[in-house]
């Protein structure tokens, strides 16, 4: 497979508007914000494998609602510490390393999967998740509303999303991850939403392989 390319072919809404989104917020008071209160304190106890997974009596396709609201919040301000480093110029396709590259297409006017810029890719995919995630219907946030029953697959696909530009990010702008100082910030964050998406079985294994290193780099220091 060394001297292959691989072609991710996806079907995303599209919208003109700033890479760096607005954090999305769970209302305080709701279940919800609790158990993200409930996960921030796991986490800091310092056992991530432990801190994703499913409380006890709780629901889980509200836990991976709440860790996937937290998980976009994340990549949001991580990519946009990086942003002046993403440009046009710099990364003038999607990539994650020399092997990997992902094409846009809407699947309404861009039918036929085109080259995309990093920054215009990135932007269309943050649109496209924030989008779901303020959408009541798939992301209810009323206590009793029920979710979806495609509310799995939803979120499946907005985490396989979310995953690359945490590839983009290592394979592209690590240096500038480096300069800036935050990298532990980084390294934490993915292998938080490492762990998360393996606890649940949420990402395809051959959608995480241009990270499949780190990954298992990263599993090896829990084992």
């Amino acid at each position: 497979f060394s001297f292959l390319f691989f072609f991710f072919f996806e079907t995303d809404s599209s919208r003109s508007s700033k890479t760096f989104k607005p954090k999305k917020n769970i209302p305080e008071g709701s279940h919800q914000y609790e158990l993200l209160k409930h996960a921030e304190a796991t986490l800091g106890s310092g056992n991530l494998r432990q801190a994703v997974m499913l409380p006890e009596g709780e629901d889980l396709n509200e836990w991976i609602a709440v860790n996937t609201v937290d998980f976009f919040n994340q990549i949001n301000m991580l990519y946009g510490t990086i942003t002046e480093f993403c440009t046009e110029a710099s990364c003038p396709v999607m990539s994650a390393g020399p092997r990997y590259e992902y094409h846009w297409a809407d699947g309404t006017n861009i039918k036929k999967p085109i080259k995309c810029s990093a920054p215009k890719y990135i932007d269309y995919l943050m649109t496209w998740v924030q989008d779901q995630l303020d959408d009541e219907t798939l992301f209810p946030s009323k206590i009793g509303v029920p979710f979806p029953k495609n509310f799995m697959s939803v979120a499946k696909t907005i985490l396989k999303r979310l995953f690359r530009v945490y590839a983009h990010i290592y394979h592209q702008h690590f240096d500038s991850v480096m300069q800036l100082q935050e990298e532990a910030h980084l390294n934490t964050s993915f292998k938080h939403f490492i762990f998360f998406v393996q606890e649940f079985n949420l990402i395809d294994r051959r959608e995480l392989a241009p990270l499949q290193e780190l990954i298992e780099k990263l599993g090896s220091k829990d084992r």
